[in-house]
Formats: structure tokens, sequence, C-alpha cells
């Protein structure tokens, strides 16, 4: 049973009607996060969604981790597609007052879900060789881009949880980076939502060590000196729902 969907009350609008479409597991997560100007985001963003910011700054999030025992709604697992890795650059947006996800590119290492992703969600997931070890506690997760007609894109990172498992406060930063329930994107002149579900995170401190930072070449690679805010998520259950056109 998913007894998740009934934990409903951390949720800042109620869940769809619909069933849910695909369910899974986000394993050994790593949020990096690095504030960036308004204006800088709001260039890369379609004119239809509004640029969300947390006390007046903006944030990009390069989130690498392992997705698995992936299960569509009603089928078996299958069991050559249950499991990849998968490379996120995000930032934050509202619709019609609606706060949720933007990806920018979504980097992965199976073929079959990157052209389904791209096919049923209009998400631009691209393919990518991707290697994620773990030895003593250290996680060591690295991938460069290969899909055709993307630019080149490199990232090298090792990391590891330094703090006991905490729920972040609400209203805190920590929260508003991460308590995200929907996704928003745009395929021509249409904006679309996709649900989210899983519980509240149970989130760790973090340090890493950025061997390649090279994912995100749209935004001055400056932007990227400084430390990023770093938090950690042993694992997840999520529940994603199919997209829904608003317009």
């Amino acid at each position: 049973m998913n007894h998740e969907l009934n934990e409903v009350d951390h949720r800042p609008f109620p869940l769809p009607k619909s069933p849910w479409l695909m369910k899974q597991d986000w394993d050994q997560l790593l949020f990096m996060h690095w504030p960036i100007p308004v204006k800088e985001l709001k260039k890369h963003l379609p004119s239809a969604l509004e640029l969300d910011t947390f006390e007046g700054t903006a944030w990009i999030g390069l989130v690498p981790f392992a997705m698995n025992n992936i299960r569509m709604h009603g089928l078996p697992q299958v069991p050559y597609a249950k499991s990849f890795l998968e490379l996120n650059v995000r930032t934050y947006v509202k619709y019609n007052g609606v706060p949720g996800v933007y990806f920018f590119t979504l980097d992965a290492n199976h073929k079959l879900a990157v052209a389904g992703a791209r096919r049923l969600f209009s998400l631009p997931y691209v393919n990518a060789d991707m290697r994620m070890t773990e030895v003593s506690g250290l996680i060591d997760f690295k991938s460069e881009r290969t899909h055709r007609g993307y630019p080149g894109a490199s990232f090298h990172v090792a990391y590891r949880p330094t703090s006991p498992v905490f729920t972040a406060t609400k209203g805190s930063i920590e929260d508003w980076l991460t308590a995200r329930y929907c996704l928003w994107t745009t395929k021509g002149k249409h904006v679309y939502r996709g649900d989210i579900h899983h519980m509240p995170w149970e989130l760790q401190q973090a340090e890493a060590d950025i061997k390649i930072n090279k994912i995100a070449p749209f935004l001055p690679a400056p932007y990227f000196d400084s430390d990023p805010l770093l938090l950690y998520a042993p694992s997840i259950r999520a529940f994603v729902w199919k997209l829904d056109r608003m317009v």
C-alpha cells in the first residue's frame, strides 16, 4: 500500500484527483544551490512563468541522484528500465501563484528513459554518460553529456552527509528550496503543470568536493565560484502525475 498518499498535511495544495502515473525512489540525493541575480535567471525562463525568489534572491539548483524502483501505475516493474542516474539543473517559478520547479536540463544515463520523458512530459531530458560510486560513505558522481544537438556539459562531485537527519522548518530557506510539489514547463504557447507528491524531506547537512562544474553553461561561470548551500537526502519515494495543460 502507498501510505504516503494519505499523508498530505505538509502539502501547500491538494493532491490531484486523478491517479498517479509513476512511482519512483530518489536515492543519495544532493541539493546544491547558488544565489543568482534575478535579472540573470529571468533571461532564461519562458515569459509565461514567474521567477520565484526567497527574500528577493533567485537560486539555481544542481541535483545529482540515483532514481530506483521506477514503476508505472498498474504495471509491474520493467527490469531494464527501473533504475538510472540523473542530474537536474533547476530553478523555482510560479504560475498563477502556484510555486513549483522549472528544469533547464535533466541529464540521465538511460536512453529509453530520456526518450520516454521527453515524449510524455515535454521535459528537456538529455543523454549522458554517468557513474556513481560510494566508498566509506563518500559518494562520487560524474556526468558527461552526450546528447546530440545539445552543447557538451561536464560535472563531477564527491559528497557525503555531515549531520543527523532533520526536517526543514517551515519558512526556512531549506524548506523553500526542497518542498516543491509540482513542476512547470512550457511547449510552444502552452503551459503545463506536473504534480508531484512525497513525504517531507529527511535532510542532512553535507560537504562536497566539486571537481568539475560545467553543467549549466548558459550561466556565467563566476556565479558558481562561491560555496553552495548543500543538503543531502538519503532516500524518498515520489509519485508523479501526468502533465495537465493550463493554457
